[in-house]
């Protein structure tokens, strides 16, 4: 697993596509913290664009990785090789890769405005480590999509459904649930709608440790009211690393299974 592993990664760290992502970061950085003195205030706006967009990056790179390494993929297959190997391999090179431009990306400007010596260290090492498993999360997603669905077209479609379900449309029914059944207590509702969307319990995780989660309006005052700070801190980061094991348990299942 670990050759595929290096294999995958070499061969998309030599892509201009993760340059490209990898500068984003580090000029949307910059300019951050240049028109922000404070890093706090920084940090929640780059929240905002990391948990919208990590997880489109994370869905279109996994997905097209897949579709287009699948010929390697079938030789590797003939080998005498786990499949599980191949495909863990293949994923862990993606996920990686992405979050190295992210850590990276991000990393150079907040050092170079001196996070050491701020108390904001924590809250942005909490950013880097929420947008790392929400890459980890979506390109295990798109693999298990991808391994689903032998068309092309199709696969990249559901892939972006499901960003696009995750990141707009889930909340869009969720506020017009609250809407319809305002008259009925929705305390429950609210906490376990926020747990199956790894977008909005990644917005909840900053937004607790920043201690405003009221800034997230009924769905963060819930999440604090349940949980509180500290706890509601590790329930959300075993509820984010199930986010990322049960995707690649049915990767490893379906992989087993396929007849290629």
């Amino acid at each position: 697993m670990f050759k595929i592993l290096k294999y995958s990664f070499y061969d998309l760290i030599r892509s201009r596509w993760s340059y490209v992502y990898l500068l984003f970061y580090l000029l949307l950085g910059f300019a951050l913290l240049f028109l922000n003195e404070n890093i706090s205030k920084a940090v929640i706006t780059m929240m905002n664009v990391i948990t919208i967009l990590v997880p489109l990056i994370g869905t279109i790179f996994g997905v097209m990785y897949f579709y287009n390494s699948k010929e390697f993929t079938e030789l590797l297959l003939a080998l005498p090789i786990p499949r599980s190997s191949i495909f863990l391999g293949q994923y862990f090179g993606v996920a990686i890769s992405l979050s190295l431009s992210l850590i990276i990306g991000l990393g150079v400007p907040f050092l170079c405005y001196g996070l050491f010596q701020s108390d904001s260290m924590v809250d942005f090492l909490l950013l880097l480590s929420t947008g790392t498993m929400l890459t980890f999360i979506f390109t295990a997603i798109a693999f298990l999509i991808g391994l689903s669905n032998e068309n092309k077209i199709k696969g990249f479609g559901y892939a972006i459904l499901f960003w696009l379900f995750m990141a707009v449309i889930y909340d869009g029914i969720f506020l017009i649930s609250l809407i319809i059944f305002e008259e009925y207590p929705l305390d429950n509702l609210s906490l376990f709608a926020t747990l199956f969307n790894p977008i909005d319990l990644s917005r909840v995780l900053i937004l607790l440790k920043l201690d405003i989660a009221a800034l997230l309006g009924y769905t963060g005052a819930v999440f604090q009211k349940f949980f509180g700070n500290i706890s509601g801190l590790f329930v959300s980061f075993f509820t984010l690393l199930l986010w990322i094991i049960v995707p690649l348990f049915l990767m490893k299942r379906k992989a087993g299974k396929k007849d290629f």
